[in-house]
C-alpha cells in the first residue's frame, strides 16, 4: 500500500507562488506517472496536471503557464511549482500515481491528507 505525503500548503496572496511537495512510500516510484488534483469546498476533485515516466506533463487549462509540474525519482517525489496564485486556486491538493491511457488519466485508490492552498488578500 503506498503512501502519500502533501506539504508546502498555506495562506498566500493572489499573484504569489508556492511549491507543493508529495512524497511517496514505497518502491517502484518510477514506473508510475504521477499526477496532482484539487478539491475546493463544494467541488469535485479534479486532475490538475500529471507528468508520465518519460517526463511528458499535462495541465488543466485553469493552470497552464502558472503551474509546472516535475518530478525526482531517487526522492520518490513529485513537485508542483504554483506560480500567478488566483483565488479560484483555493484548495486541497493531493498527489497520486497512476497511468495514463493515452486519454485519460486512471489514479490509484490511494491518497494522501492533501495540503491546504489558500489564496486571499
Amino acid at each position: 500500500q503506498v503512501e502519500f505525503v502533501e506539504s508546502g500548503g498555506g495562506l498566500v496572496q493572489p499573484g504569489g507562488s508556492l511549491r507543493l511537495s508529495c512524497a511517496a512510500s514505497g518502491s517502484a516510484f518510477s514506473i508510475y506517472s504521477m499526477a496532482w488534483y484539487r478539491q475546493a469546498p463544494g467541488n469535485q476533485r479534479e486532475l490538475v496536471t500529471f507528468i508520465t515516466t518519460g517526463g511528458s506533463t499535462n495541465y488543466a487549462d485553469s493552470v497552464k503557464g502558472r503551474f509546472t509540474i516535475s518530478r525526482d525519482n531517487a526522492k520518490n517525489t513529485v513537485y508542483l511549482q504554483m506560480n500567478s496564485l488566483k483565488l479560484e486556486d483555493t484548495a486541497v491538493y493531493y498527489c497520486n500515481r497512476g497511468y495514463y491511457t493515452g486519454r485519460e488519466f486512471r489514479p490509484g485508490n490511494s491518497w494522501g491528507q492533501g495540503t491546504q492552498v489558500t489564496v486571499s488578500s
